[in-house]
């Protein structure tokens, strides 16, 4: 096992962290009840920040895979000057825990929205890349009151039980279960082919994808499953979707594999009327990390816009 200061993924996770705080961030974590806890990024001094600073507030929820330091670094750095940002870590993501039985969408959703709620942030807009995106989707359909607007990036809202077994033959693995907690070298670079486009994957040395492993998806692995197994997303072959009333935001990468852009299309008829789709040509399923300056001009657009 590497030393700390000998993992470049530890080193880059110091780098990452750079980042965040000379955004003016800084990590915090809340008891939103007496079974859960969520560590988060947000502003500093947060409790008083609805008083002094006058900016909207942008929640950014990770996908399914690194905690919320790995997948929205050029967001925070491009965002912070003119939003409140609030960054957290899903359950079993990160350091975030509980002890309740709870490990659908929708009860990280509801954990999202109670972290807000405590820290007194009463409106506020939200992103979700991937799974992400379906706790976004639960926050804007519960608490319309609260969120404002909502951008749902690469994101499975749709996804139907064919769907799932479709991802599951793609990546020549038994459950999917094998692929977005992968244990091992080979399993890691399938995930990466099919999420990362254009990209020269067979040239990362085994040693870092180890250590990416190692470090990132071993943690927490056990309570990571359990969330598979709890989502209700991909389990029947009926789409239950409940159009939103705010406005709207599908980002897609052309080439996402995870899910793809058909899917897209099918969600934009069936969340709501003021949904607008945009497409990022030369990327997959991480368009944010792929393609991060037309990414933030696209959202900033839509952020900024007047509601229609």
């Amino acid at each position: 096992m590497a030393l700390s200061f000998l993992s470049p993924i530890s080193l880059y996770c110091y780098y990452l962290r750079f980042f965040f705080t000379s955004s003016g961030l800084s990590r915090q974590a809340v008891d939103i009840d007496n079974d859960t806890t969520v560590h988060f990024w947000g502003p500093k001094n947060t409790h008083k920040t609805t008083a002094l600073n006058p900016k909207p507030s942008l929640v950014l929820i990770h996908g399914f895979g690194p905690d919320s330091l790995w997948q929205w670094r050029k967001q925070v750095q491009f965002f912070s000057s003119q939003f409140n940002l609030y960054v957290p870590d899903l359950i079993f993501f990160g350091e975030s825990t509980t002890k309740s039985p709870g490990r659908s969408e929708v009860f990280q959703a509801e954990s999202m929205a109670s972290l807000l709620e405590k820290l007194g942030v009463e409106k506020y807009s939200v992103m979700g890349t991937s799974y992400g995106g379906v706790v976004a989707y639960h926050m804007a359909r519960m608490w319309p009151e609260r969120v404002e607007k909502v951008v749902v990036a690469s994101s499975g809202v749709n996804m139907k039980r064919s769907d799932n077994e479709e991802l599951i033959r793609k990546s020549k693995m038994d459950d999917i279960g094998d692929l977005m907690l992968p244990k091992q070298v080979s399993d890691l670079r399938t995930l990466m082919e099919l999420a990362v486009y254009g990209r020269f994957i067979h040239m990362i040395p085994d040693i870092i994808l180890k250590d990416f492993i190692h470090k990132l998806y071993t943690p927490n692995r056990s309570k990571k499953l359990e969330l598979l197994k709890g989502t209700i997303i991909g389990r029947v072959e009926t789409v239950n979707i409940s159009p939103l009333h705010q406005d709207v935001l599908l980002i897609w990468g052309a080439h996402d594999q995870i899910f793809p852009l058909e899917m897209a299309y099918e969600l934009k008829g069936l969340i709501g009327k003021n949904v607008k789709l945009e497409i990022i040509k030369n990327a997959s399923h991480v368009p944010q990390i792929e393609n991060p300056t037309q990414f933030n001009n696209i959202v900033n657009s839509f952020l900024c816009s007047s509601s229609s």
